[in-house]
């Protein structure tokens, strides 16, 4: 199978669980989260980063087929000294996909598709290299989407962002770009670091999906459906949906016009998509 045929493409939410509590992945799986993201990272002490891997290797065959295209597993950053093993974990599992933080280069991306041919990889932007190198990164082997790690990013270019993180509009639609430009998925969207402030998440969701995201990171359960409803296309865009495919075939692929609308091959390709995001393809 090409590691970038993968329902992961379509998911609207990632829900982080730290590696070391093992008695919280089946919960975060039934959480309602499209994808789950087993962390190795941010929310492991380095004390702790064998025993997060020990716990997710033992965890490993109580879960389904199902869930395993579900879980996501976020390394430890390229050059640290516990790279090396977590890619060894993600290749004696066959992990579905591996989140790489602090992505910064083609040479990165290429290495661990080597050692992982079965894999797909999400190339996580958190750093002004990373920023800068976005075109080579959306274009190395068998990355499925990029994912932006913001509060990283913040810090490194040394912002301080207002609530709706204004500042970081220009890296996002950076992100939008390379990614279309490349061909692959929508990109995902950051952290909202509050997790009881519904109307913060729901803003913060609507907004990743008015400007091209396709999912967004999520740090709690509570966080999921609002992501999830905000990326959900409406009754109305899924009616259009039909309607473009309805067309398209009707026409035989050319091109047409529907409601005054001239429909060709990226209106159909965005229908395509609002099914597929939908549920209805």
């Amino acid at each position: 199978m090409n590691p970038i045929d993968t329902p992961l493409g379509f998911s609207s939410n990632f829900l982080f669980v730290p590696g070391t509590r093992p008695e919280r992945f089946a919960k975060a799986l039934d959480s309602g989260a499209d994808a789950v993201i087993l962390d190795l990272e941010d929310a492991v002490p380095e004390e702790e980063k064998q025993s997060a891997r020990d716990a997710i290797r033992t965890a490993w065959p109580q879960f389904t087929d199902e869930q395993k295209k579900r879980l996501v597993l976020r390394s430890n950053a390229p050059g640290t000294k516990f790279y090396a093993a977590d890619l060894m974990l993600a290749k004696e599992l066959n992990i579905a996909c591996l989140l790489i933080p602090k992505s910064e280069s083609l040479d990165q991306i290429n290495g661990a598709a080597q050692v992982l041919p079965n894999t797909a990889i999400v190339p996580m932007i958190e750093t002004a290299i990373g920023l800068d190198k976005l075109k080579e990164l959306a274009n190395s082997n068998q990355v499925l989407r990029i994912a932006l790690g913001n509060i990283d990013l913040q810090a490194d270019l040394g912002m301080i962002c207002d609530p709706q993180e204004t500042e970081l509009q220009t890296a996002r639609y950076q992100i939008v770009l390379a990614s279309r430009l490349a061909q692959i998925a929508p990109p995902i969207d950051g952290v909202t670091p509050s997790t009881d402030d519904i109307d913060r998440i729901t803003a913060d969701a609507q907004r990743a999906k008015r400007m091209g995201f396709g999912a967004k990171l999520c740090i709690h359960p509570k966080q999921v459906l609002p992501v999830r409803t905000a990326f959900m296309p409406s009754q109305e865009e899924v009616l259009w949906a039909q309607k473009v495919i309805e067309a398209d075939k009707a026409s035989k692929g050319g091109a047409i016009k529907l409601d005054g609308r001239m429909i060709d091959r990226p209106v159909v390709l965005l229908a395509q998509r609002t099914l597929a995001i939908a549920g209805k393809h």
